[in-house]
């Protein structure tokens, strides 16, 4: 009975653990999700009004930029003090900093108000808005993923990796019912701001499901040893598993440059070579947002299957078999067969993306497991997610305005994707309270 009683605590503290986690970054990628939708729209001419447009509109985007770049600087810290402290006194702060970040956006004064600070405030906001995020990320992951079953990581890895597409969504849509329902002065005046404020809800409901959450078993047992007292996590990261380091950051960079080349570079290369309307396209890239929910979850569910490694080569040679097609199938400027197509490419990339927080939190030990997984994710998004919408732009330009040479580099970026999936070893039910053996000598030594 006791025992029955046990295992009955343990689920309802995993499903609360995967609530918290999967709201806390909903949460936190709505708004950064949000910003970069007004950063193109009102606040160019709110912050920057003394610029031309084309100027303003690069520095208001700029300002989106600072929060991507903040974001590794966030998960490094974050991963080394999640390691040293606990998952959960670090997700209570990120949680908390960003959704105050994105109220006091959604209140913040405009140049009009109070001139140059207005601008400077903003960018400071949108880098402590990146450096939240970029601990969050990881963070959430490895609460939800620690509390749970060995059979059940992969179900909880793939909702995880629906809170971007999610998020998106949630986002986009919001923007279009105020701005649909407002004159262009009201929601230049006030509208834009109101889901920034009401961040504050999601806040409060997201700090009230994590302070239910108990601190990981995992962390918990490496407490019970003295290796949380011992060096240095980020360092032991580096030092102890830079191979694990390189091998997931390399595989991840796969996903990560096709993950950009799709949402990003794709919509400028419809609304712009192609000269289909901005309406369009933000419609195709909402119905592939749908497609990516699906293939996180497909994903995730599939690796509890038939493990990680297998799961993760069905998405990366699906990815590789699409690279091929997908520009041939914009090219023919029909919706049906464009949606598809981004649908398709899209939920394949998110499949990945499902499997990504159990494959990275099963390759590392506690000890360093905060500090690796950061590592590798943001690793691969500094080296080819991010660049790729800019490298995408010169490559075509470079083809007079031929794809291929973007398709020639999204197939290279696979090929070491794949190619990393098949030199790793299998995880599946792997013990997730593990640590370092060489730590937990010293430890003992201590």
């Amino acid at each position: 009975m006791e025992a029955t009683l046990g295992a009955e605590a343990r689920q309802r503290m995993s499903t609360r653990a995967v609530t918290a986690a999967t709201i806390g970054t909903a949460l936190e990628w709505f708004d950064f999700t949000l910003y970069g939708a007004v950063s193109a729209t009102v606040l160019p001419k709110l912050f920057f009004p003394t610029m031309d447009p084309t100027a303003a509109l690069l520095a208001s985007l700029a300002t989106f930029g600072v929060g991507l770049a903040a974001r590794p600087l966030g998960a490094i810290i974050c991963g080394h003090l999640g390691d040293k402290l606990g998952r959960r006194n670090l997700l209570l702060a990120t949680v908390t900093v960003m959704g105050l970040a994105s109220v006091l956006i959604g209140l913040l004064p405009t140049y009009a108000s109070i001139g140059v600070w207005a601008p400077v405030l903003l960018v400071t906001l949108r880098i402590i808005q990146g450096f939240a995020l970029g601990g969050e990320s990881t963070g959430a992951q490895l609460m939800a993923l620690e509390h749970a079953a060995p059979d059940r990581r992969g179900k909880y890895s793939g909702l995880l990796g629906t809170c971007s597409p999610l998020s998106q969504i949630l986002a986009n849509a919001v923007l279009f019912l105020l701005s649909s329902t407002m004159t262009a002065a009201e929601f230049e005046s006030y509208g834009w701001r109101i889901p920034f404020i009401l961040s504050f809800l999601l806040l409060a409901v997201g700090l009230y499901i994590r302070l239910k959450v108990s601190e990981t078993p995992a962390f918990v047992a490496l407490e019970e040893t003295q290796v949380a007292e011992v060096g240095s996590p980020l360092r032991d990261a580096i030092r102890l598993h830079w191979r694990d380091v390189l091998r997931w950051m390399f595989f991840f960079c796969g996903p990560a440059a096709i993950f950009y080349l799709i949402v990003v570079y794709s919509l400028s290369y419809i609304t712009g070579p192609l000269g289909i309307p901005k309406q369009t396209g933000f419609a195709l890239l909402m119905g592939a947002n749908v497609c990516a929910i699906i293939g996180a979850m497909a994903g995730g569910l599939l690796s509890d299957r038939i493990g990680r490694k297998y799961a993760l080569a069905v998405g990366s040679c699906a990815t590789l078999i699409i690279l091929f097609i997908y520009f041939p199938v914009l090219g023919t400027k029909s919706f049906v067969p464009m949606l598809i197509i981004m649908g398709l490419f899209l939920g394949f990339t998110q499949f990945q993306s499902g499997i990504q927080p159990v494959a990275f939190a099963e390759a590392f030990p506690t000890n360093v497991r905060y500090s690796g997984s950061a590592l590798a994710y943001t690793g691969a998004n500094l080296i080819a997610g991010g660049p790729m919408p800019v490298l995408a732009v010169w490559l075509v330009s470079l083809a007079g305005g031929s794809p291929w040479g973007v398709v020639a580099l999204c197939v290279a970026w696979n090929l070491l994707s794949l190619a990393m999936i098949l030199t790793a070893p299998e995880t599946r039910g792997i013990d997730m309270n593990r640590v370092d053996s060489v730590r937990m000598v010293v430890g003992e030594a201590a």
